[in-house]
């Protein structure tokens, strides 16, 4: 049995993964050690850019209905309304039901999900991943080209790969838990106590409220031996609210650490979401970032097992999505401080609430906060938009039609708009070359090349020069170039 990729981790990470590789043409292999999906929703929102990821696949509007999340940093409150975009994100989707979603779309493109299944070893080669697991049948053995461990915080995919995962430490503790039943004042980005305790209560559907409580001193949690009652006494204690009687449907905890796994790829091993990166999730970006880091790997693996790119592109995805790991993790320990340290914190958080209401400063955390603001090195050029996600907006005169950009890289292919179509046609059979002028946006603009994963890696017109050489860089050699 052999399969190209074999991704280790059902989770939504693991499954956009799955996803993006059967868009890609190459075949997938998703091993997952619970028997059934996961009914828990530790995610409950995602990031502006994640939205737009979804919706780039068209897969947002299977979700359905979702509320704004209001926006802080550490409980310091932001305002985004005057912003000239929108960075809001989505809030009150349960996990299991973006889970559900993204298995849906990735079994349709033709992934194969096993559950039941736990990696226990693998073995890199020169050419391939021997990867072994324990199956309901026994034990089993799957060749492969390469291996993805989206398993998690206590990734094996990450232990058995020897990556380091240095870090913050946990020194305090969380008690969280969805509850039918009970009427308490919403606290959507949480409320700060004086003695730095901390206490949260959001809607999800359903009627479900998640609750999240930090008391002061309360440190990490045993997540085998909490209980329900816990949290409603010190949510009682805090708040003076009984919700003892409350329906509890899921309890969990977590900690304030923060990691960052020393290396995203080792050979033919990569890690995304939590097996490499993870934090509080009061910052409701780890499930964002986990997902953005399985688009921006898809598209560069496919490419390599197609021949198409030389195996030099997957070293892009270390020197891209490591940096956002680490301003994740640096984002989260400031603000997990700024949020509970006590009143030895007021002064600072005083400070910080003037500077918030800056616009500039306001802009630059939410551009941190809702994922808009990543820039990747495209290499030569000083267009405003290189690096950068292409603007959602933008429409094309397309066919008679007005078309989004983002409809045109539904099929996870490169797309090449406003520009001399002969000049990319060797490129053609991995990146569309649509005819149309701008209707909305772009208004202008010479040439866009974007990458499948909506970043924008050429931007004006530099036909000879810089265009091919973005292309080759990007998409491998021309298609002349491979059959020579």
């Amino acid at each position: 049995m052999a399969t190209d990729v074999i991704v280790v981790g059902a989770g939504p990470v693991g499954l956009m993964l799955a996803g993006e590789l059967r868009l890609q043409g190459v075949s997938v292999l998703v091993l997952d050690r619970l028997a059934a999906p996961a009914r828990q929703s530790r995610g409950a929102s995602f990031t502006r850019r994640t939205a737009e990821t979804f919706d780039q696949r068209g897969l947002l509007e299977r979700l359905g209905t979702s509320e704004r999340a209001d926006a802080h940093f550490g409980g310091v409150p932001l305002n985004l309304e005057d912003l000239p975009e929108d960075h809001y994100a989505a809030r009150g989707v349960p996990q299991y039901r973006t889970e559900r979603m993204l298995q849906e779309w990735a079994t349709e493109l033709g992934a194969e999900l096993r559950r039941g299944c736990e990696v226990t070893d693998f073995e890199q080669r020169e050419n391939d991943v021997l990867v072994r697991f324990q199956s309901p049948a026994g034990p089993q053995e799957v060749q492969t080209a390469y291996l993805v461990g989206c398993d998690g915080a206590r990734s094996i995919v990450r232990r058995r790969a020897g990556v380091g995962f240095a870090g913050r430490t946990p020194s305090r503790g969380f008690l969280t838990a969805d509850v039918t039943g009970i009427s308490t004042r919403r606290r959507r980005i949480g409320e700060n106590l004086p003695d730095g305790s901390m206490i949260m209560a959001m809607d999800l559907e359903n009627d479900v409220t998640r609750v999240v409580v930090h008391e002061h001193g309360m440190g990490p949690q045993d997540r085998d031996t909490i209980a329900f009652p816990d949290l409603a006494d010190a949510w009682q204690r805090l708040t003076g609210e009984s919700i003892h009687h409350g329906n509890c449907r899921w309890l969990g905890c977590f900690s304030d650490a923060s990691r960052v796994a020393e290396h995203y790829a080792q050979g033919r091993v990569f890690l995304a979401g939590d097996a490499a990166h993870v934090q509080p999730p009061a910052m409701a970006q780890g499930l964002s970032v986990g997902i953005q880091d399985a688009v921006n790997l898809g598209w560069k693996i496919g490419a390599v097992v197609r021949r198409e790119a030389p195996a030099a592109l997957l070293e892009t995805y270390e020197s891209e999505r490591l940096p956002v790991g680490r301003q994740l993790a640096r984002n989260a320990t400031a603000a997990i401080e700024l949020r509970l340290s006590g009143p030895q914190m007021q002064p600072l958080r005083e400070v910080m609430t003037t500077l918030a209401a800056l616009p500039e400063a306001t802009e630059h955390l939410a551009q941190m906060l809702s994922g808009l603001g990543v820039r990747y090195d495209m290499g030569p050029g000083q267009h405003p938009l290189l690096g950068r996600r292409v603007p959602p907006q933008w429409e094309l005169v397309h066919q008679g039609q007005r078309v989004r950009l983002t409809e045109l890289l539904r099929s996870g292919r490169g797309l090449l708009v406003s520009a001399d179509p002969a000049a990319a046609q060797p490129w053609s059979d991995r990146v569309d070359l649509p005819a149309g002028t701008w209707a909305r946006g772009g208004e202008g603009m010479e040439g866009l090349l974007i990458r499948p994963d909506g970043y924008v890696a050429w931007a004006g017109d530099d036909q000879e020069d810089g265009l091919t050489q973005a292309l080759e860089r990007w998409f491998g050699p021309a298609l002349l170039d491979r059959a020579a």
